[in-house]
């Protein structure tokens, strides 16, 4: 078994080990299986079963993550989107007056889009055109997103109560920024001693420790801890909807949201990960690219909302994660999870939010990288850091950094250092920006 893992996923050529690989991979499930009790929530709004919902999510992020782990060798993993499964409920039916199944529709021919794009190699042009200080600025702003994502989720940061405010701290004395508190100084004490795994025995500690405290929910006397999965929605689709103009303005959303938050995904951990090449470019882009547009077909089909690629797979990369195995591993947990949903579904928020801080650490460090001497170089880098956590969004944060660099590049005579594609994604940027 060792000598095929080596031979399929090249272990020694990046620098790992298969327990290390492992370790990352269920790191990276624990930051991100929240998504196994948040998408059947948000789009049971919308009227879809919950049960029907759970098995549609784990099934589709299993079979993208495996097509990642064995065709692009990479330690990424995906699942149904946050953000865009929100669009799906509160905007395309709810706003719109849609049904989910339309929803699920627009979703399929997205998916079949992004499969057509990825074989002639659209995406991966669209990726590799990005400049090289953007793409650095992409891993940090991605921390800077995934650490503000970490204190929300702990409460730390909450809503603001007074309308001047943009948010403002939760209650500190309260049960859930405690755990976190209790639990990144945990973690950050283990990192510091070296301790290999910190981050998911960090996660494990602080869900233990939430019992006491009411945080954790621990199944009351009687429930089973193991249960068969529900049967999916299968092919719900509204194919006689395909050419109106409702589905083109919601197809184009999907479109525009999940091509850029991939690739932001991409670019920022595959940076941390060491993946990228001299010119910074990703050598796998193509089957990466490949495993979000399969996953969110079969997700359509299962019924889901759009799969993409995972910024919490950064916490694997910090936990020593470097190839396929670390996503393979994360796909065995989704295996687990679909017999085990009880089980996952007792580690709470507060539990796993301290990886998700300290990851944001880690991933800040091409910050050094950055030219922060030239204007025209630092501004768009500037922007696209500040304002994926701003806007709770990877794809704005490119939007901004892209156009301000096209920009600034052209007043300044600089139009040698604009690529050919980046002329065109600034066009739809700004085509994007402005559109009511």
């Amino acid at each position: 078994m060792k000598a095929w893992l080596e031979k399929q996923f090249h272990l020694t050529a990046y620098g790992t080990t298969v327990r290390t690989e492992l370790i990352a991979g269920v790191t990276t499930f624990m930051t991100m299986a929240y998504i196994l009790v948040v998408n059947p929530l948000i789009l049971s709004d919308a009227g879809m079963d919950r049960g029907a919902v759970f098995t549609a999510t784990a099934l589709s992020s299993i079979l993208a993550i495996v097509i990642m782990a064995f065709g692009a060798n990479l330690p990424f993993a995906l699942a149904p989107g946050m953000g865009l499964n929100a669009f799906f409920v509160y905007t395309v039916c709810l706003g719109m007056g849609h049904t989910w199944q339309f929803a699920l529709t627009a979703v399929l021919l997205e998916g079949l889009i992004f499969i057509v794009l990825s074989f002639f190699h659209v995406r991966e042009a669209i990726l590799n055109s990005i400049p090289t200080n953007i793409k650095k600025a992409i891993s940090v702003g991605i921390g800077l997103f995934i650490a503000f994502i970490g204190l929300v989720n702990a409460g730390i940061i909450v809503k603001p109560e007074a309308p001047a405010l943009l948010v403002q701290l939760g209650n500190l004395r309260s049960p859930g920024p405690v755990l976190t508190m209790l639990g990144l100084l945990l973690t950050g004490a283990l990192l510091a001693r070296r301790i290999h795994g910190a981050l998911l025995l960090g996660i494990l500690a602080a869900t233990v420790a939430g019992i006491p405290m009411g945080i954790t929910r621990v199944p009351a006397d009687g429930m089973t801890l193991v249960s068969l999965p529900p049967a999916p929605h299968l092919f719900a689709f509204e194919l006689d909807q395909v050419f109106t103009l409702d589905m083109a303005v919601v197809l184009l959303t999907f479109l525009f949201v999940d091509m850029f938050d991939t690739v932001g995904t991409l670019i920022g951990v595959a940076n941390k990960a060491g993946r990228l090449d001299a010119n910074g470019r990703l050598p796998e882009a193509k089957p990466a690219l490949l495993a979000d547009a399969v996953g969110t077909v079969v997700g359509a089909c299962l019924g889901t909302s759009t799969v993409t690629s995972y910024v919490e797979s950064a916490s694997g990369v910090a936990a020593g994660g470097r190839t396929g195995l670390t996503a393979l591993a994360t796909a065995g947990m989704f295996a687990l999870a679909l017999c085990f949903s009880p089980v996952f579904a007792m580690v709470p928020a507060a539990a796993t939010a301290p990886a998700l801080i300290l990851v944001g650490l880690f991933m800040m460090s091409p910050i050094k990288e950055v030219e922060l001497d030239d204007p025209t170089e630092a501004i768009p880098a500037f922007l696209t850091m500040v304002m994926m956590p701003l806007a709770y969004s990877i794809a704005e944060g490119i939007l901004f950094g892209v156009i301000a660099y096209t920009a600034l590049k052209a007043l300044t005579g600089k139009f040698r250092d604009i690529h050919p594609v980046t002329w065109v994604l600034t066009l739809l940027f700004l085509a994007k920006a402005v559109m009511p």
